[in-house]
């Protein structure tokens, strides 16, 4: 089902809404084309996080790889001092465009009531 431009419901946008909305966009896709091609892009750009790759997408963000040392950390039940290794994490950094695009299509939020 292909939603109308201009229309996002409160929910989560899945893989397989992505491949909808690129074969509903593009007729001359079919909905295994389009499944295809988003494989194939998150494939490519998971492939480059792992080698260590900052990808750009000009107008919508860069993803990276932060590396976090190794370090002491605490058990919180016991207070005992843990070993936490070195880690890779990935990381994403929002574009300009993409920032302001988000900022001027969000609703206000209702402020919370005093006490609640």
């Amino acid at each position: 089902m292909c939603r109308p431009l201009g229309f996002y419901p409160p929910q989560n946008m899945t893989r397989s809404d992505i491949v909808e909305e690129l074969a509903g966009r593009f007729g001359q896709l079919t909905h295994q084309d389009a499944e295809f091609a988003v494989k194939a892009i998150l494939d490519a750009m998971n492939d480059a996080l792992v080698r260590g790759q900052r990808i750009e997408i000009r107008g919508f963000g860069s993803f990276s790889v932060n590396h976090h040392a190794p370090r002491m950390g605490r058990n919180p039940r016991n207070g005992e001092s843990v070993a936490i290794p070195q880690r890779r994490v990935p990381h994403f950094k929002p574009g300009k465009a993409l920032r302001e695009a988000v900022d001027s299509a969000t609703p206000e939020q209702p402020a919370p009531a005093p006490g609640a």
